[in-house]
């Protein structure tokens, strides 16, 4: 996993709730795993559990359930994460050659353990744009579901899903941010699989309030550019694991 050596991240351990991975599974996952994935996917997905509202204009929550595979500042043009030598840029995730921010990016992988309702971070206005797979098909997740739950390791090798699969950009202009930032679902192999929840382009959303869901294997990963009016800290780990709308991923603190 590379990190981008000009714009590292800022970790602030007083303010993370996740778990560790190992801490996840021995507590969440251990009393499901040895269910068939036939019984996984018509008693537990689908899961909708009532999560309390925070609003806390000072903090982004965690837009989904999962794990943290990276934390970092980069430019758009510089490496994510490298796959299996070709790199994985914003530019690329977004599918944009055009873009030009520095910005955060936290990529949160959601196995098929976890919660897949996703909840916007911090509130804005949300419109929503849906890319197409790069072939004709998505690629599974599956190998790097299996890394992370049997291996209990990030293995990049695992993630050719990065460049290929359809993905929803939602774009959330925050008024009191006074600009977007973005939320990026990326689809499993399932056809279909993310589904918005409101249909109208530009609705406001508080909060954590939810917005979609995406199904089975997935990747949410949080977007804000960097801005000279506040200063974005990183708040977890890579390898932590964060649920939507209770867990701090980002503190927001203005600029005198």
């Amino acid at each position: 996993m590379k990190r981008a050596p000009s714009l590292p991240p800022v970790c602030d351990k007083d303010h993370t709730v996740a778990k560790t991975l190992q801490e996840w599974i021995d507590t969440d996952v251990q009393s499901v795993k040895d269910q068939p994935m036939r019984w996984l996917a018509q008693h537990y997905f689908f899961r909708d559990p009532i999560r309390p509202i925070y609003s806390d204009a000072s903090l982004f929550f965690a837009p989904a359930d999962g794990i943290v595979l990276y934390a970092l500042r980069v430019r758009a043009d510089e490496s994510i994460v490298d796959i299996k030598g070709k790199s994985y840029s914003l530019r690329d995730a977004l599918r944009d050659p055009t873009y030009d921010r520095d910005s955060l990016v936290i990529g949160i992988f959601m196995t098929f353990y976890d919660v897949h309702i996703n909840r916007v971070p911090y509130a804005g206005r949300l419109a929503w744009k849906e890319l197409e797979p790069i072939d004709t098909h998505n690629l599974p997740m599956l190998d790097m579901e299996k890394n992370l739950l049997d291996g209990l390791r990030i293995a990049t090798e695992g993630a050719s899903y990065l460049h290929q699969n359809q993905r929803m950009l939602n774009r959330i202009y925050a008024p009191s941010l006074r600009q977007n930032y973005y939320v990026l679902q990326i689809a499993d192999y399932d056809v279909d699989c993310i589904t918005p929840f409101e249909l109208k382009q530009n609705r406001h959303f508080a909060q954590n309030q939810r917005f979609s869901q995406i199904r089975f294997g997935s990747q949410v990963d949080l977007i804000v550019p960097l801005s000279d009016s506040h200063r974005l800290t990183v708040l977890v780990d890579v390898g932590t694991h964060v649920e939507a709308g209770l867990d701090p991923v980002v503190r927001v603190d203005p600029l005198l």
